[in-house]
């Protein structure tokens, strides 16, 4: 079958899902997956045929009913590396990247310390921070031991090594974490979304990724700040830093929620949408006397 023919079948099927240029960066990514047929090949020769079109017909099907072509292919890039993703994991966002991309700039090159990501399901920062960061020990927990399977896949994928810890955080004491360590950062993108912000997001998203990574109660959309705050003062060195991927709408609550908690020097971020989308703060030296 011509590939042409199938990429007009791909914006018949899909356009009244998707704008066109997705259409086009889903067909591109599958022929160059599927079929090792780049984008310009294909530009070069129109007429250019594959067998087995069976597999990118069954993506586009999946594609139909919204399921992410992350989850489809199985796997994604963030921060220059390649992660597994399926179903118990969250697909790593751009703007998460920003939030490593910070962490990492923080560090002095070559500097011995010890760094914890709370709630990490695919691994995605952690293993981030630990491949830049070789000198690091990266710690790395969450609730879900399905979104710990991946992430030790992952981690074992781009070749670091990371202590991967299965708890809750609104549950975990700091003496249950690791006996006798302090962390000199600890980072986190925890669950922000509130339910009434449903309505503004898509469709693919709402009806594939799990929400026990997105979620929070409207009554409470801080819960797991508010945790991982409590547990990060007691848990950092002396000037630890502290960082968070925040909801944009909670910048100023955010704020407050570090100042009450003995943190200083506190910068909320905004990402490359201008969102307020990230905030660290420093844990201030005398309340680890």
């Amino acid at each position: 079958m011509k590939l042409k023919d199938i990429q007009k079948i791909f914006h018949d099927k899909l356009e009244p899902f998707f704008q066109l240029e997705e259409v086009d960066s889903f067909f591109y990514i599958l022929i160059e997956t599927y079929y090792k047929v780049t984008r310009l090949q294909l530009a070069m020769d129109r007429d250019l045929e594959v067998e087995n079109e069976a597999l990118i017909l069954e993506a586009l099907m999946l594609l139909e009913q919204q399921i992410p072509i992350q989850y489809i292919l199985g796997e994604t890039e963030f921060y220059g590396l390649t992660f597994k993703v399926n179903d118990n994991t969250l697909i790593p966002r751009p703007e998460t990247e920003e939030l490593v991309s910070w962490v990492l700039k923080s560090v002095e090159e070559n500097k011995s310390i010890n760094i914890l990501d709370i709630g990490t399901g695919s691994g995605c920062i952690a293993i981030s921070i630990a491949k830049n960061l070789p000198n690091a020990k990266v710690f790395a927990l969450d609730v879900s031991g399905e979104a710990l399977k991946v992430a030790r896949e992952n981690a074992e994928l781009n070749q670091v090594a990371v202590t991967f810890i299965n708890q809750d955080i609104l549950s975990v004491e700091g003496e249950q974490l690791l006996e006798d360590a302090k962390f000199d950062i600890i980072v986190s993108n925890p669950p922000y979304v509130r339910h009434l912000e449903k309505k503004l997001m898509q469709t693919n998203v709402l009806e594939n990724e799990p929400h026990l990574a997105l979620f929070v109660d409207d009554e409470n959309p801080l819960e797991f700040y508010k945790a991982i705050t409590e547990f990060a003062s007691h848990n950092l060195k002396g000037n630890g830093l502290l960082f968070f991927e925040i909801n944009e709408y909670l910048g100023n609550e955010m704020i407050q929620l570090l100042k009450g908690n003995h943190f200083k020097d506190i910068h909320l971020k905004q990402d490359m949408f201008r969102k307020d989308r990230m905030i660290n703060g420093v844990f201030t030296e005398q309340e680890t006397l």
